[in-house]
């Protein structure tokens, strides 16, 4: 698949999705959303860029905390929602940009921190995005990445990939912590800290998110039921499909 048809089938996935993520409560709540809030509260003067901006949980979060959030997606639908949603809470410092996160139309050193949440498992390049991160942000400038995480070892990681692209055509990769540790440098960005977590998935509001289809669906359960005992309890897995995955939220700095 090439750069171009990945990026129209991540907007063709995610457009017709845009309310549902809106709603969503694991996208709503959650304990790095206020982890996000907590660190924020340092950058009162901060211009954000939240990138893959989804249905804007992030960047409400921000707006709170900081004086400007551009919210920048993929997906013009999700845009909509976020802009509406904003006018709604009366978040007159949100401001919505289209575009792919491997390409960002904005000036060198254009930002003060970025922030992404629950994207970059989308991201076609994610070491070209993050080349791109360390671009636009300003000298010393600082990045907030929270995603889904990879647990690593081999047997946890397939399955893990697996139950994704079936629920979601348009996943590329959760990477593993030493994955995101790589790039980070790679793309001239200093890891300061990392926490990890775990998120509990239901499974039903899971797949009703992506409008996944019923065959698809029912692919996922029989590969949950053909899962070894070590993969069922890592992941927690419950009889009706519920499961748990671990998640990374790493603070980077510009370092060069």
């Amino acid at each position: 698949m090439t750069t171009q048809s990945h990026h129209d089938n991540v907007e063709k996935q995610f457009g017709s999705q845009a309310q549902a993520y809106l709603t969503s409560a694991v996208h709503a709540s959650g304990r790095d959303l206020q982890r996000l809030k907590h660190r924020l509260a340092d950058f009162p003067e901060a211009h954000v860029l939240d990138l893959g901006c989804g249905a804007g949980h992030a960047s409400f979060a921000a707006a709170g905390e900081v004086k400007s959030v551009t919210a920048y997606d993929l997906s013009s639908q999700m845009l909509e929602v976020v802009a509406q949603a904003a006018k709604e809470k009366g978040l007159e410092n949100v401001s919505t940009r289209q575009g792919y996160a491997e390409s960002l139309p904005f000036d060198d050193a254009s930002f003060d921190v970025v922030i992404s949440r629950y994207s970059a498992h989308h991201w076609h390049d994610v070491g070209q995005a993050l080349r791109e991160v360390k671009r636009v942000l300003k000298a010393g400038g600082t990045l907030l990445m929270m995603d889904v995480m990879s647990p690593g070892h081999p047997v946890r990681d397939i399955w893990l990939q697996t139950v994704e692209a079936l629920r979601d055509t348009s996943h590329v990769r959760n990477y593993a912590s030493g994955e995101w540790l790589t790039m980070a440098a790679e793309a001239g960005l200093a890891v300061d800290n990392l926490i990890t977590d775990r998120l509990p998935l239901n499974f039903a509001s899971w797949v009703a998110r992506m409008r996944t289809p019923a065959a698809l669906c029912d692919a996922i359960r029989v590969y949950q039921e053909s899962a070894s005992a070590e993969v069922k309890a890592w992941f927690e897995l419950q009889t009706d499909g519920s499961f748990t995955s671990d998640t990374i939220m790493f603070e980077a700095h510009k370092a060069r």
